[in-house]
């Protein structure tokens, strides 16, 4: 089964939401946790374990497990498998992008089952080269897992690259073009006409008229959109609608992603925090 199909199976059961499980030191701290590996580690596992049943994915953020070293790739694993064993799934926010042998590596690393970090799907950068990116579409493709693709994010350095004109237009909107092909070849390769493909966007929910001004529209990719930035970040129903439009919301194309606004209610409160956020992100469908 394609990511995409099983994504949209996902929200339509648990609603768009999406939450980041992103131990900054300050969460921890108020959470009564150590800045250690082992306070990452039960941060994350406590997340995945009250968000059972109640969203279609998390997003742990790699650097924050990273930086501890061993232990806290180790604890990442943990979580990775912890939100399979819930029927959550994962999409590994590790932004990689490299060329060849590299690529090809990483694409092992996080996409091939057999891989002890294999997640749902991952984020990855175009930015050397979107052919770059192909053998994480391939394996992918093989072992129906996601690839979200960097397209328009919400940090301001990013616009220099991403607005950047070319001969057929902006950065961005060529990423969006060739991550329509890549869904539409998908697609047909399964036999299906129509639904969500594999290969979706990152698109940050706090862009504004960003996409409008430079004359492309996420929604024409084909696939779901990661849209982070909700809640804390400064997004909420009516940025989502600026940046998206009703259609994509109403489709279930759109991913909205929050971590802040849940986190922070802290390990008795994040699960009603994240109904409530759900609900709301859920009438617009």
């Amino acid at each position: 089964m394609m990511f995409g199909t099983r994504l949209a199976a996902a929200t339509a059961e648990h609603g768009p939401l999406c939450v980041g499980i992103d131990p900054h030191e300050h969460l921890l701290q108020s959470w009564g946790l150590p800045l250690s590996a082992e306070g990452v580690r039960e941060f994350a596992l406590r997340t995945v374990a009250e968000l059972k049943g109640t969203v279609a994915a998390v997003k742990p953020q790699s650097a924050f497990f990273e930086q501890y070293g061993s232990a806290g790739v180790a604890a990442l694993e943990e979580t990775l498998a912890a939100a399979g064993e819930a029927g959550i799934l994962s999409v590994l926010d590790v932004k990689r992008g490299d060329i060849g042998s590299t690529m090809a590596a990483y694409a092992r690393a996080y996409l091939d089952p057999a891989s002890a970090l294999a997640a749902d799907s991952i984020t990855v950068s175009p930015y050397l080269g979107f052919e770059a990116l192909e053998p994480a579409f391939e394996l992918a493709a093989a072992h129906g897992k996601g690839v979200f693709v960097l397209a328009l994010t919400s940090n301001p350095e990013g616009a220099q690259v991403q607005h950047a004109q070319g001969t057929e237009g902006s950065v961005a909107g060529s990423i969006v073009a060739r991550v329509a092909e890549r869904n539409s070849l998908a697609l047909a390769e399964a036999g299906e006409r129509e639904g969500l493909g594999p290969f979706g966007l990152v698109v940050g929910a706090t862009i504004g008229t960003a996409a409008h001004d430079l004359g492309v529209d996420p929604s024409g990719c084909g696939g779901p959109i990661l849209a982070p930035g909700v809640g804390a970040q400064g997004a909420g129903i009516a940025e989502l609608r600026t940046v998206f439009g009703d259609r994509a919301l109403t489709s279930g194309q759109v991913l909205a992603t929050a971590s802040r606004a849940v986190l922070g209610a802290g390990p008795q409160g994040l699960a009603d925090a994240a109904r409530r956020l759900n609900a709301a992100l859920t009438e617009l469908r």
